[in-house]
């Protein structure tokens, strides 16, 4: 099957019950990939029917979501359209009115059966091990029954008329045909006793009326689509082209979960990771452009994009290469625009991953823009901006005491090296990179000390860390007077060890 080259109409409408995750998400990112391929339209729907579970948070992490990542909607909530309202709680009325005409046409039937009628029945089919389903015996309660339940308080729903015999099939545009047994489905509730739609009616009704013509979404719901095939043959309309992306695994092919890392886009966001990396490597879950290639462009993906090259085999979630690509998005950034985006996460609270509370803030940026260069190659994620920069802003730092020595060397030779290292940093001019490691490799040939076992007690000293950018640059940007301080404190703490 070919996918038309006409304009689509695709929609992204999460339930607003928990914070979107990635699956999900991805939903949105292949929906809007597809409009903008096709110079179509992209339409986000708030599915709030779930009223017991509504979070106003959910819904406000949504857009959050889709902003971040620049998933901007050509109609739906906060912008409008010619099809609102893009709130399913609104459009409750004509939900209603539908299912009472498939009541009319007898399609349809009221049902008082009760929770625990129904919870009776799945044990009793469970014991004879039986798949549990709705026995349909709500088809054969009269109308006058059906008015004494209403009467009595008991809650009454709407259940959708399934023929007993026959197969439903569509055409998927990633499995191809699927046919189901209608012998396999009961007879399933499409209006719930509060009067609210199930995902099965609402969906259905409102992608028809705001023209939707593919309905991307996970494989999960496969299992439910000859239902909503039902109601759109019920309704005598025409169903939307169904497009079933695969899920999402971690590496050890479960099911993504917390122990793979995060599971929601603002948690990347709020990890440092840029958008146009989460865009490209999301955009790969479940697609390929048909080679090798995996660092794209908006527009090159947009342009390479086709959903018969979506994947029906399970695609797999590296946070790993999530992270290299990161990296390679950071590289690629100019220092003003990285300087930019590293301050809002150095300048937060301590507390909450920033500078240490004693750094003034706002930070220099003119200091901070010389020191860019010295950690940009290394940077995977903006957070990282602050482990790596946090001791060029302190007045102080404080090594540990086992972080100093160098590779086989013992407390002794570590402070003479220090107090050479120290009485050489008083002197050395000018204090530039290329003078320090000329006048430092000939101090660790004159100690008979290989350079590295010299530089790994200045570098801890002087930064606090095991691990810093190059050295040299480091104690120029650092400045003599702060290294000179440090190098004397760190002789204090081996000292004390002694």
């Amino acid at each position: 099957m070919t996918t038309s080259i006409s304009p689509v109409r695709v929609r992204y409408a999460p339930s607003p019950t928990g914070i979107p995750h990635i699956g999900n998400i991805r939903t949105a990112l292949f929906c809007w990939i597809l409009a903008k391929k096709t110079k179509g339209q992209f339409i986000v729907r708030i599915e709030d029917t779930d009223r017991n579970r509504y979070d106003a948070e959910a819904e406000k992490a949504i857009f959050e979501s889709l902003n971040w990542l620049g998933l901007d909607w050509d109609e739906g909530p906060i912008k409008g359209g010619p099809h609102a309202p893009y709130v399913q709680s609104e459009r409750k009325q004509t939900y209603i009115e539908t299912a009472m005409k498939l009541i009319e046409t007898g399609q349809a039937y009221f049902d008082d059966t009760t929770p625990e009628q129904l919870d009776a029945l799945r044990q009793r089919q469970r014991a004879a091990k039986q798949p549990p389903r709705y026995d349909n015996r709500g088809r054969y309660r009269s109308k006058d029954e059906i008015e004494a339940s209403r009467e009595a308080g008991l809650p009454i729903t709407v259940r959708l008329r399934v023929p007993e015999h026959g197969s439903v099939s569509f055409e998927d545009t990633v499995r191809g045909k699927v046919t189901f047994d209608l012998k396999e489905i009961d007879d399933f509730v499409i209006l719930k006793s509060d009067e609210m739609p199930t995902y099965h009616l609402a969906h259905v009704l409102d992608d028809h009326s705001m023209g939707v013509t593919h309905v991307i979404r996970g494989d999960e719901w496969i299992s439910s689509t000859p239902r909503h095939l039902l109601i759109h043959k019920a309704l005598e309309i025409e169903p939307p082209q169904y497009v079933h992306v695969p899920l999402i695994l971690g590496k050890d092919k479960a099911k993504l979960s917390k122990r793979h890392g995060a599971t929601s886009a603002l948690e990347y966001r709020d990890q440092g990771f840029l958008p146009d990396a989460v865009f490209n490597f999301m955009s790969l879950l479940g697609w390929s452009p048909g080679d090798d290639t995996e660092v794209m462009s908006r527009d090159e993906i947009i342009e390479r994009f086709t959903i018969e090259r979506i994947n029906d085999s399970p695609a797999t979630f590296d946070s790993e290469k999530l992270e290299w690509m990161n990296g390679v998005y950071i590289r690629d950034m100019d220092t003003e625009r990285l300087m930019d985006l590293l301050i809002p996460f150095m300048e937060c609270a301590e507390s909450e991953g920033g500078m240490p509370d004693s750094v003034k803030r706002p930070i220099d940026r003119n200091y901070l823009r010389e020191l860019i260069p010295l950690v940009h190659e290394r940077l995977k994620l903006l957070t990282e901006g602050t482990e790596m920069l946090d001791f060029f802003f302190s007045d102080k730092v404080e090594p540990a005491a086992k972080d100093i020595p160098g590779r086989k060397m013992d407390v002794g030779l570590t402070i003479d090296a220090v107090a050479a290292a120290l009485k050489l940093c008083r002197t050395v001019s000018p204090f530039e990179p290329d003078q320090l490691e000329t006048a430092y490799r000939s101090l660790a040939e004159e100690m008979g000390l290989k350079p590295g076992q010299l530089f790994s007690p200045i570098r801890v000293t002087t930064t606090g860390k095991t691990f810093a950018p190059p050295l040299f640059d480091t104690m120029a940007a650092i400045g003599r007077a702060r290294c000179i301080t440090r190098m004397e404190h760190g002789l204090e703490i081996l000292k004390s060890t002694q």
